[in-house]
C-alpha cells in the first residue's frame, strides 16, 4: 500500500518540527510506502528553515503567498499518486503508527469516506472536536457561558464512543481518505480561506453516501494553542466562513 500525507503550513515553528519527526518516526519501515508532502504559505517566521532541514526526506512546496490551508492541501492531493492520503495539522504528533492501521481501515471498508482518530491535549485528556455539523446552536450558543453541555453534545463527549462510530463531522487536524476518493470530491471547497472548509468536506462526503467514522483504537497529540476566533481578524474570517457554509448548505438551528 503506497501512503501519502500533506501539511500546510503558517508560521508553525513551534510545533512542526516535532510534527514531522513523529510522523517520519511512526511510519519508517513499515509494510507500506509513506510519502509526505508540506506546503509553506509563505511563512514570514523560521517554519521555511526548519522545513529545510527535512527536504531529503519531505517534499516541501514553498509558496508565494498565503492562499489558505484548503489551496495548499489540494494542491497537493491534485498531484499525489498513492493508494490513501491523510491530512494533517502542523500541531500535530503521533507516538504509534495510527496512519497505517487507519489506512487499512479504509481499504477494508469501502462504504468509508473519510477517517479520523481520537485527539488528544498535550496533556492526554480528551480534545472536545465536534462530531455534528455547524449549527446555530452548537457553533454560537455552545460557547457562551453557562452553555458548556452544549458544547458536550457538538463533541458527543457523554457517549461512549469506543469503537469505530459514524459521525456527522470530521475534523480537518487529522483524517485520512482513499486518494482517489479525495480527487473525485475535489478535495476542499476554494471558497474557504480557513474555517469550515473541514464541515464543508464533511457535507459533501455525506451529501456522496459515504460513511464519515471515528476510529477511536488509536490517538493523535494535538497542541492547539491558538485559537485565532480570539482576535478580531481571526473572528471576522471565522464569521465569514460560516455564513458561506450556511448559504450553502442550509441554517439550522
Amino acid at each position: 500500500m503506497k501512503i501519502t500525507a500533506s501539511i500546510v503550513t503558517y508560521n508553525n515553528s513551534e510545533t512542526i518540527k516535532k510534527c514531522v519527526e513523529s510522523l517520519l518516526a511512526e511510519t519508517d519501515k513499515r509494510g507500506y510506502t509513506f510519502r509526505l508532502y508540506i506546503y509553506d504559505n509563505a511563512s514570514t517566521d523560521v517554519t521555511p528553515e526548519i522545513l529545510g532541514t527535512f527536504e531529503d526526506r519531505v517534499r516541501v512546496i514553498y509558496g508565494k503567498e498565503n492562499k489558505g490551508f484548503g489551496y495548499g492541501h489540494n494542491y497537493i492531493i491534485r498531484r499525489v499518486r498513492s493508494d490513501v492520503h491523510f491530512v494533517i495539522n502542523p500541531d500535530i504528533y503521533i507516538e504509534q503508527d495510527i496512519i497505517g492501521e487507519m489506512a487499512s481501515y479504509l481499504e477494508e471498508n469501502k462504504d468509508t469516506g473519510l477517517i479520523t482518530p481520537k485527539i488528544l491535549n498535550t496533556d492526554g485528556t480528551m480534545q472536545a472536536i465536534p462530531k455534528y455539523g455547524p449549527s446555530i446552536k452548537f457553533s454560537f450558543i455552545g460557547n457562551l457561558p453557562g452553555f458548556k453541555w452544549i458544547r458536550r453534545k457538538y463533541s458527543r463527549s457523554d457517549e461512549n464512543l469506543d469503537t469505530p462510530t459514524e459521525i456527522e463531522f470530521c475534523t480537518g487536524c487529522f483524517f485520512g481518505a482513499r486518494t482517489d476518493y479525495l480527487k473525485k470530491v475535489k478535495g476542499f471547497s476554494p471558497e474557504y480561506f480557513i474555517y469550515c472548509e473541514d464541515s464543508d468536506l464533511s457535507r459533501k462526503v455525506l451529501a456522496d453516501g459515504k460513511k464519515i467514522i471515528y476510529y477511536p483504537y488509536v490517538d493523535a497529540y494535538h497542541n492547539w494553542g491558538r485559537d485565532n476566533t480570539r482576535h478580531l481578524r481571526g473572528f471576522i474570517r471565522f464569521i465569514r466562513s460560516l455564513i458561506i457554509y450556511f448559504n450553502k448548505w442550509g441554517w439550522k438551528f
